[in-house]
């Protein structure tokens, strides 16, 4: 159950997924999310307050307030991606996928009225025209690509040298996930793949994508980087991957799988 646009008494528990400009208020050395009763927090006229989700019977709120002062204290939600509890990153990621939605929808693309939250869905409605709104979702493919003992990984512009990952691109509109990932591998590395297989998906709020992981074969073709996208790509044996990302992202995830197969596929 999701409640929105909460009114709160002082003494109202729980952990507080407070939100200013896109990054979450953490504490602690060990960096976690505030947990206690509301009036300890001491925020003044938040945005919006709703509730998220639960706990350990807690319940887990969204607190947006853009106006906070002492930047030290604000992280990205990265931080609590490699947390041993797999649960605080995925409220982290409705928190500040929930507040973007706010932030981002304050009046309506249909009329220009101010929005106002209605309070039975998580939705924004315009009281002058009746448009209605829904928190925005990119799909986005991921595409591990095997050829023999090899993985391709490549490394685009956003990326620090020596930091490689699998293939992702946007879902463009009319195109399934499939044709999706098969046209994004054309573009960014110029191959053609065959026998894709689906591993899963992950919300990624950076801003608001869903990831959709596959698995690939190598069908044909010479890696040709896509100008301006990709800075290099090749192929990598095992044994001499470059730095990935961890195994708590979906891309990563894929990376150790595609090891996993390679390795029981070819053994010794």
């Amino acid at each position: 159950m999701k409640t929105h646009n909460l009114t709160l008494k002082p003494d109202d528990t729980g952990y507080w997924f407070i939100v200013n400009q896109g990054k979450l208020l953490l504490t602690g050395e060990t960096i976690q999310v505030p947990q206690g009763r509301w009036q300890e927090l001491q925020i003044k006229e938040p945005e919006m307050v709703c509730q998220i989700g639960q706990w350990q019977q807690q319940n887990c709120y969204l607190v947006v307030c853009n106006d906070q002062a002492d930047p030290a204290l604000w992280f990205s939600a990265r931080e609590l991606l490699t947390h041993p509890e797999s649960i605080w990153f995925e409220l982290a990621a409705r928190a500040c996928q929930l507040a973007l939605f706010l932030q981002t929808h304050r009046y309506c693309g249909q009329c220009g009225s101010r929005m106002h939250l209605v309070h039975w869905e998580l939705a924004m409605l315009c009281h002058k025209c009746g448009f209605r709104c829904y928190p925005r979702i990119s799909p986005c493919v991921l595409v591990a690509i095997v050829r023999q003992q090899q993985i391709l990984l490549a490394r685009s512009k956003r990326h620090k040298t020596g930091f490689y990952s699998i293939l992702a691109g946007f879902v463009e509109s009319g195109e399934t996930l499939e044709q999706a990932a098969v046209r994004e591998v054309k573009e960014e590395v110029g191959i053609d793949i065959t026998n894709l297989r689906y591993v899963g998906s992950q919300p990624w709020p950076f801003p608001h994508s869903l990831m959709a992981g596959f698995i690939a074969d190598y069908q044909s073709g010479d890696i040709v980087c896509q100008p301006d996208e990709i800075e290099e790509a090749g192929w990598f044996e095992f044994s001499l991957l470059p730095a990935v990302p961890p195994v708590q992202t979906l891309s990563g995830t894929m990376i150790e799988q595609v090891r996993l197969l390679v390795a029981e596929k070819y053994p010794g």
